[in-house]
């Protein structure tokens, strides 16, 4: 009962700690963004937005895997950091997915606008030069310069996080950049062991730890005229690789250098 107790208790300090940390992090950076944005170039921001933003994160994720409450084995993005050009297209089962993504890879980022308003991640969000999602049209012309300009984007095809397992249906938007830019979408499988921070998950609600996250790589689409088309066959291929299940759920074991920030 005892043992019990103490798992709950250190499991909270470990999750709210770790929130805390973050958003300081977030927070105390979108700080010193401000200050940078007006004296750097548009380019060299968005370079060192985008570095910062991506050794941070992989910072805080390398610190709370010492913890032991949580496993990261995201290795398999390394593979796509000198492959020029592509739209990474993740599921999204959980808030730190765009994290455990960016910290591997110093890519631009479609993100919900009023996370590009908050006063935590903005500054930060606009030297990065990150792409709002309310504005369709201004959005996908941004999208597609900032591929034609050499970047990778990485653009969750459900729009938000899942709740319909093992997959949302599927926007438009990544099939409809990759035929106006001509750059193939790049599907990423990250799975897990716990549905912690899904949609609706309460943040007052402690996981069994740990929480194991892996990150594998899938099949690369080509561009495609015929947009539904596009678009059925990216979701059934997702939603058939998602329904194969994880082999980290047995055993829940990733390995412990997953996060590391070298």
């Amino acid at each position: 009962m005892i043992g019990t107790g103490l798992r709950a208790v250190y499991g909270f300090l470990v999750i709210y700690g770790g929130l805390l940390v973050f958003g300081l992090e977030c927070l105390i950076w979108s700080g010193v963004a401000a200050l940078l944005r007006p004296l750097l170039s548009k380019d060299r921001g968005r370079i060192v937005g985008r570095s910062v933003t991506c050794y941070g994160f992989r910072l805080y994720l390398w610190a709370i895997s010492l913890t032991g409450a949580f496993r990261f084995d995201l290795h398999a993005l390394d593979a796509l950091r000198d492959a020029g050009p592509l739209i990474i297209a993740p599921n999204h089962p959980s808030l730190l997915d765009a994290v455990m993504v960016l910290s591997r890879l110093p890519a631009a980022c479609v993100m919900k606008a009023e996370l590009i308003d908050n006063p935590i991640y903005g500054a930060s969000a606009r030297l990065a030069d990150y792409i709002r999602n309310d504005d369709f049209i201004g959005g996908v012309t941004q999208a597609v310069q900032t591929l034609k300009a050499g970047s990778q984007l990485l653009l969750f095809p459900e729009g938000t996080r899942t709740t319909r397992a093992p997959l949302n249906h599927l926007k438009g938007g990544a099939v409809l950049v990759s035929k106006r830019s001509g750059v193939p979408i790049q599907t990423v499988l990250i799975e897990t062991t716990s549905p912690f921070l899904s949609k609706g998950w309460p943040l007052e609600r402690i996981p069994p730890l740990p929480v194991c996250y892996r990150v594998r790589l899938g099949r690369r689409f080509m561009p495609r005229e015929n947009l539904g088309e596009a678009i059925a066959e990216l979701e059934a291929y997702l939603e058939s690789e998602l329904a194969r299940g994880s082999d980290i759920g047995a055993a829940g074991e990733v390995p412990a250098h997953g996060s590391s920030p070298g």
